[in-house]
């Protein structure tokens, strides 16, 4: 009984605000402790924990070497890049990169791509500099709202791809859901059932990002 302490505790620290990770560790060590455990086995016990899930913290380690980069000129070099290709559009330039993201959804790799890793240090400076090209100096009303279809696509084409691939957490998710409720189906037939939904997906989007470049030209036209 004494170790729903721990419970507790992350209510108390989620309500007052406090930092997620305190809460947590504060949390930990108090179910421990109500579990009778020594100071020093709780601390090995957290300490294996942390060893055998590692891999989670390997987002962490990605930001800072992103955040390097960053400051070592890679959006720069982005934006100089797109700058040579004289046909690249904000519309194309997104589109091209949404078949991408979606195609590598949907054999399974989601984690290439994504707002930390692409959109904020390629994507967004590449489209930017794309319609810098075509229609001058961007005013921050416009920056912004390249940067919003730059993060959009990442996320639509994720979305719509990654339910084409077996086992991913979301196929098993809907046949779990499905199966509780009396409907039996075949993690094959939900995704051969994601193609449609995907090919829509891509349509549609062409569809936004075409008016994009059409909204991006009437505005340098009026100015």
């Amino acid at each position: 009984m004494w170790v729903l302490l721990g419970v507790g505790v992350v209510v108390i620290g989620f309500v007052a605000r406090i930092n997620p990770l305190l809460v947590i560790a504060a949390a930990a060590i108090t179910t421990g402790l109500a579990a009778g455990m020594e100071p020093l086995a709780l601390v090995a016990a957290l300490g294996k924990a942390f060893n055998d899930n590692r891999y989670v913290s390997l987002i962490w380690i990605v930001l800072p070497v992103i955040g390097l980069l960053e400051r070592e000129g890679l959006q720069e070099l982005a934006r100089g890049l797109i700058t040579r290709v004289k046909a690249a559009t904000p519309g194309r330039l997104l589109l091209g990169y949404f078949m991408v993201r979606q195609a590598l959804a949907a054999v399974g790799l989601t984690s290439v791509g994504g707002h930390a890793q692409t959109v904020r240090p390629l994507l967004a400076p590449m489209t930017e500099a794309a319609a810098e090209q075509r229609h001058g100096p961007l005013d921050d009303d416009t920056r912004n709202l390249v940067r919003a279809h730059a993060a959009a696509v990442d996320n639509i084409a994720l979305f719509f791809g990654e339910d084409i691939f077996l086992a991913i957490a979301s196929i098993l998710l809907i046949k779990g859901f499905l199966e509780q409720n009396g409907v039996m189906v075949e993690p094959l037939q939900l995704s051969i059932w994601a193609i449609p939904s995907a090919i829509a997906a891509l349509g549609v989007h062409a569809v936004r990002l075409r008016a994009l470049d059409r909204r991006l030209g009437m505005k340098g036209a009026v100015a």
